[in-house]
Parts: structure tokens; sequence; C-alpha cells
């Protein structure tokens, strides 16, 4: 209770994260896009989406084994899940920013 407040609950807390993804690189000269979305949809679905919507994160996440479920370290293993799918789509991943809440976010670029 001391460290972590009401979340500290022995039943443990959920959140509805909003996920951000933004990527650089050159459009292309066809389409002036610098990735398909529908493509990008798709990485975050599979590599992100699929594992995490109504899991546990501590108990049901693979990636998230032997982490502090927080929203820092979250978004680190976010990147290091997506970060080749992105780049195998001819761009770079740039960032990922995810929202706990309203106010608070946390944002990887990678470092």
């Amino acid at each position: 209770m001391e460290v972590f407040g009401k979340c500290a609950n022995k039943n443990w807390h959920g959140h509805n994260y909003d996920l951000f993804v933004t990527v650089k690189g050159q459009p292309h000269p066809d389409t002036g896009c610098v990735i398909d979305l529908k493509d990008l949809s798709q990485v975050l679905k599979e590599a992100v989406i699929d594992k995490l919507d109504h899991r546990n994160l501590n108990l049901d996440v693979p990636f998230m084994n032997g982490k502090m479920s927080s929203t820092e370290n979250l978004a680190v293993a976010i990147w290091g899940e997506i970060q080749t799918k992105v780049e195998s789509q001819g761009c770079l991943l740039h960032s990922v920013r995810l929202h706990e809440t309203e106010n608070n976010f946390a944002e990887y670029f990678g470092e």
C-alpha cells in the first residue's frame, strides 16, 4: 500500500490502455504513405492487442514475464514485440506511447 496505494489490490487491478504508435520514413511516391495503415493495424492486433486484451499482465502475457507491469515497462515491451514487424513494412518505428489514464502515459523511443 505504501508504494502502490489503491493499485495494491490483492485481486489485481486493470486498465483500459490507449496505444499510439508513430512510424517514420519516406512516403512512397505512389501512395504518399510511409506504411499502409491496414498493415500497421494488423501488426498491432496480432502482436499486441490479441496478447493483452482481457489478460492479466502478470500471469497471462509471456512478453511481460518477470517484469513489473508498469505502464513504462509495458510500453518498452510493446516496442520489443512490434519493432521488427513494423520495420519489415519498410519504415522505422519512432515511438510507442501508452496511456494508462487521460493524464498518465509513458512514451518510449527505443533508447
